[in-house]
């Protein structure tokens, strides 16, 4: 009798994108730099996953980028063969090959005229692929470098395309505003192909995302200057057709995978919110606040989640409490706690595997709103989850900060299968040996 096949893909991809048969091998963390700690640069840190391999759990590679540029967000071209990461501060964007040696991607484009060619956009933050196509969220303008902000479009081989500014009050650009604000803020996005729906959410601009964290929090001005909206978009046309109402700063957005499930999620950051979003009966979309997260009084800030690959579950990460939580969304109107675990200190990005058994942790949320002391520490994380006994248990922990990597932020899968190639296994004595020499 053959081995079941084990789907092992991200469930936050886009549905354009190459998906990974069998056993995902690596996970590629894209990492913020620290002064004085390594080479103080970010990174694109290869861990290896497969639990066939003699160095699983380890850090496989690491390619250095030059300098800290606040690494953030990834994504790969749809074909799989190239990786896209983002600097919020500088505003570069690095490509990296992981076709030719999946192991050991390298940096072969850095776009740095990000600012200038968009017609003055700024923070890159989200990559998410289209057939040919990167299309980029941003976070910030270099205006006032407040919130209002754009999409922006490139080809897979670097080349800008176009702009598209999210509405405001002044320029609703013909989209419907059903309700009070159009603020122009920008931050995640995702699609439903068969509805011809992008829908992008909304967070902050770079004036606040640079600053201290506490600072901030006392800064009556700089708290009101976090994004209220989503907007609706036709995705073959790129043109706004409704700015929804969502306060508290929808962050990142999760939509249903199954044929006939026509909607998707997002939460709140600051008011901790599970907000549903899915078709009124008007031919448009609606957004509705169908639960909450922790207790919002407490402000856990919510940061990122992860949606099931069957639509059953949502992961939900809480930063201040280091804490995941998980809701059975089988009711998308009426989410319920299924398992609450403490994962660390502080936690940010959360990634789950297709056959939503494996769920990999990491730590940092930016470089000026981490922890300090302590509590500042930086991992990742794969722990495994039985949906059957609704318990989670540690497999392997990786501290960047005693390998001296920096702040894990974002994690995305690689494969040898995507690309029709045999897994080259190392041993762990040839490993380190690399890595040491890369050091």
């Amino acid at each position: 009798m053959a081995a079941p096949t084990v789907s092992a893909d991200e469930t936050c991809m886009s549905p354009y994108m190459a998906k990974i048969s069998g056993q995902e091998d690596f996970v590629y963390v894209w990492t913020l730099g620290v002064e004085g700690l390594g080479d103080g640069q970010d990174k694109l840190v290869t861990v290896s996953v497969n639990p066939e391999a003699d160095d699983y759990g380890k850090v496989r590679h690491v390619t250095s980028v030059g300098g800290r540029n606040e690494a953030h967000h990834s994504g790969f071209t749809d074909d799989r063969k190239y990786l896209w990461a983002g600097g919020l501060d500088t505003n570069k964007i690095f490509i990296f090959d992981v076709y030719s040696d999946p192991a050991k991607p390298t940096l072969v484009k850095t776009i740095d005229d990000f600012v200038s060619k968009t017609g003055g956009v700024v923070g890159p933050h989200t990559p998410y692929a289209l057939p040919g196509r990167m299309l980029w969220t941003a976070l910030s303008n270099n205006q006032d470098h407040g919130g209002r902000t754009a999409l922006v479009e490139y080809t897979n081989e670097g080349e800008y395309v176009d702009t598209y500014w999210i509405p405001t009050d002044d320029n609703l650009q013909g989209a419907e505003k059903t309700g009070q604000y159009a603020d122009g803020y920008g931050y995640d996005i995702q699609v439903l192909p068969r509805r011809n729906m992008m829908l992008t959410s909304s967070f902050t601009g770079w004036s606040n995302y640079m600053m201290d964290f506490g600072q901030m929090l006392q800064d009556k001005e700089a708290m009101k200057r976090f994004g209220n909206t989503m907007v609706v978009w036709d995705l073959h046309t790129r043109q706004p057709k409704q700015v929804l109402d969502v306060e508290g700063a929808p962050l990142e957005i999760r939509c249903a995978w199954g044929a006939e499930n026509n909607y998707c999620f997002t939460i709140t950051a600051l008011t901790a919110e599970i907000v549903l979003i899915e078709e009124d009966d008007k031919g448009g979309w609606k957004a509705e606040v169908v639960g909450t997260v922790a207790n919002p009084s407490d402000v856990p800030l919510p940061v990122d989640f992860s949606i099931s690959s069957d639509d059953s579950m949502i992961w939900v990460n809480t930063f201040m409490d280091g804490t995941t939580r998980g809701y059975d969304i089988t009711d998308p109107h009426n989410p319920k706690l299924a398992h609450e675990q403490y994962i660390g200190e502080q936690i940010n990005m959360v990634s789950s595997s297709w056959d939503n058994k494996r769920l990999y942790y990491t730590t940092s949320l930016l470089a000026n709103w981490d922890h300090k002391g302590e509590k500042d520490v930086q991992f990742m994380k794969l722990m495994h989850w039985d949906p059957e006994t609704k318990t989670m248990e540690e497999q392997f922990h990786i501290d960047f900060y005693k390998e001296k990597l920096g702040r894990a932020h974002q994690m995305r899968f690689g494969a040898y299968s995507l690309y029709g190639k045999q897994a080259k296994h190392e041993s762990d004595a040839d490993a380190q040996l690399a890595l040491t020499q890369e050091k």
